[in-house]
């Protein structure tokens, strides 16, 4: 299969490398320096002590003309609106962003297939060609408009290595991911500490059970037990780690914070629910990000 995967920061090198031993990808980036780069030195996969290198080659993302049979978006929600007017007209598109925010921007792209996704991989990027892959995890998908055979060829063509599944409710998967995201990038990056702080921490702990029961409040959750057991076992698996939300702040970068609690003030609002400690966060962080 052909795939073009958009946007070459971590996530975008993560599924270059490993897709690309299987199938015929290139990786669009947002500079003419890295697509040299890559294709020069090609990626560099980081796994503990372990080194790999894969050739893939590369292309600026002005150059990209929605040809292959599947592009894989991987840039920052805030990022999309800029690329909208590039996916017109193209075959099959699968989004793999933080939160549900660009949800409402789908519908309005005129392609055949559009699929949606999330990622539960660690991945940190070093340099412009180099990822470290710090935690492995599963890619869920499932389709958002169209039908699900490109979807399902690459789905089944994927290895234990760097397995995906496909999934009957899009909705359901997003939101799970959403719940967590919720929860874990704004605390960890409000107090500049790593996951497992937000359990091992008790006064932490009493704000993670009240920023939930906000969220659950929010998306009316049928089952809050499980999805709050959820969360605790994100933060025990991936104690070491630096959310996303954490590091953009760190290397003065945009958060997607819009894209997560910004979604659910909206949702709050619509449903008139009264949600003090998500304004509050999504505030602290807003502030941070000056």
């Amino acid at each position: 299969m052909q795939i073009g995967i958009i946007g070459a920061g971590a996530i975008g090198l993560l599924f270059s490398f490993y897709l690309s031993k299987t199938h015929r990808v290139t990786v669009y980036t947002r500079t003419a320096d890295q697509a040299e780069l890559i294709n020069t030195n090609g990626i560099e996969l980081v796994t503990g002590e372990k080194v790999e290198n894969q050739l893939v080659q590369a292309k600026p993302f002005e150059e990209w003309t929605g040809e292959e049979d599947l592009a894989i978006v991987t840039v920052k929600q805030y990022q999309l609106p800029a690329l909208f007017s590039k996916f017109d007209g193209t075959s099959s598109l699968l989004f793999l962003q933080n939160g549900m925010g660009h949800l409402k921007y789908l519908s309005k792209i005129n392609a055949r297939n559009i699929f949606v996704g999330t990622v539960e991989h660690g991945a940190t990027r070093t340099t412009q060609n180099t990822v470290a892959h710090n935690g492995r995890g599963m890619t869920k998908c499932a389709v958002f408009r169209g039908e699900a055979t490109v979807l399902r060829e690459l789905v089944d063509s994927t290895t234990d290595e760097f397995s995906m599944s496909l999934e009957n409710d899009y909705q359901e998967i997003l939101q799970a991911k959403l719940i967590v995201n919720a929860i874990i990038n704004p605390l960890t990056a409000a107090f500049q500490v790593n996951n497992g702080s937000l359990v091992d921490n008790p006064y932490f702990y009493r704000i993670v059970e009240s920023m939930f029961r906000e969220v659950s409040a929010v998306l009316n959750l049928q089952l809050p037990e499980r999805q709050f057991a959820n969360v605790v076992s994100v933060c025990e698996n991936t104690a070491s780690n630096r959310s996303s939300m954490l590091k953009d702040l760190e290397e003065g970068r945009k958060t997607e914070i819009d894209a997560i609690l910004g979604y659910l003030l909206e949702e709050a609002e619509s449903n008139q629910v009264e949600v003090p400690l998500i304004r509050n966060y999504y505030d602290v962080i807003k502030g941070k990000e000056l």
